[in-house]
């Protein structure tokens, strides 16, 4: 109740981008000063080769850059994967690029994949783990620059998972964004099977995810899934932000072009995942994000086969203690 007063009277008057800004210079400097620190916990939970604290992550679209993972790992997230990366830094679409509708309790984004690039974000991870020991499992998911052609995707993604997996405890190819034009065309088999090979090769031991697009029909998911068994990837994270807007209302800001997230991403999200667990074993991992906001929506998503979950928008209207509620409950 009280984040709820505090979202209306502070944040829901700032710009949404701004406000972003605002709460990750906050947990930054309370993260410095010693205030916001975890805890060295158990890891029971075993996926991906790893082992993570629990099974709620801070999706990728958070944490551009890498620069807020002992933060987020203090406000209880077992794993934070920062992101998306590309080969070459790029500034990402222009502003406003990001919308709230809080009666909705979603968000719209246009981000374009604003980042630092491949080679600053690598550096950063590997500074972060010679000075600290208590950190999170950390995933990088990695997209293609705006600048590269489409014929030339592998080699870009490799280039980025060459720079990141060294870091990386685990790499996501990114092909499913709506905000980079073009990309989403990757998620053909014939296109996708180049990248995620690329990729492969260069990701070593390291376990290798696909993000799936939640607009894609049954079919084309089930050619991606089959792809990722042919190739030996370690699983699937689904779904991303859908450009779809039936059933979310009729808002003036639901005009706006980008990615949709919030809870009407929910059914779908569900469906995708019950798709992929019938048609994957259990040597993959399945992370389930898209609408979820409450201990309800976790416990659903475990029961019907995700072994991990992760969350953006359920945190942004949930706030600071909304991951410790989901996961003391789990």
């Amino acid at each position: 109740m009280l984040y709820r007063i505090v979202f209306s009277l502070f944040f829901k008057p700032l710009k949404p981008e701004f406000a972003h800004h605002v709460v990750v210079f906050g947990l930054s400097f309370l993260s410095k000063v010693g205030l916001l620190r975890a805890k060295k916990l158990p890891r029971p939970i075993s996926e991906l080769g790893l082992s993570f604290e629990n099974r709620l992550g801070m999706a990728a679209g958070f944490d551009k850059n890498g620069e807020y993972i002992r933060p987020l790992h203090a406000l209880g997230f077992g794993h934070i994967e920062i992101g998306t990366i590309t080969a070459i830094a790029q500034p990402g679409n222009p502003k406003p690029r990001m919308f709230r509708l809080p009666e909705q309790r979603a968000l719209i984004n246009r981000m374009g994949f604003n980042n630092q690039g491949a080679l600053a974000v690598s550096q950063r991870i590997q500074k972060l783990r010679e000075r600290h020991d208590v950190l999170p499992v950390i995933g990088i998911n990695i997209g293609k620059s705006k600048l590269t052609e489409a014929h030339l995707a592998a080699d870009d993604y490799r280039v980025s998972a060459k720079l990141l997996a060294p870091v990386a405890d685990y790499l996501v190819v990114n092909v499913s964004s709506p905000n980079t034009p073009g990309l989403r065309d990757l998620q053909q088999v014939q296109e996708l099977g180049p990248i995620l090979s690329a990729v492969l090769a260069e990701a070593g031991p390291k376990p290798v995810l696909v993000k799936i697009a939640p607009d894609l029909a049954d079919q084309d998911v089930l050619s991606v899934l089959q792809l990722v068994k042919l190739l030996g990837l370690s699983g699937v994270v689904i779904a991303n932000t859908t450009i779809k807007r039936e059933n979310a209302g009729d808002s003036e800001v639901l005009k706006q072009a980008g990615g949709l997230s919030g809870p009407m991403l929910r059914p779908r999200a569900l469906e995708m995942l019950e798709l992929a667990r019938n048609e994957l074993d259990e040597e993959y991992t399945i992370i389930s994000v898209g609408g979820l906001e409450t201990l309800a929506d976790a416990k659903k998503r475990i029961e019907l086969g995700a072994d991990l979950l992760q969350a953006y928008t359920g945190f942004v209207y949930g706030g600071p203690f909304w991951a410790r509620r989901i996961t003391k409950g789990l």
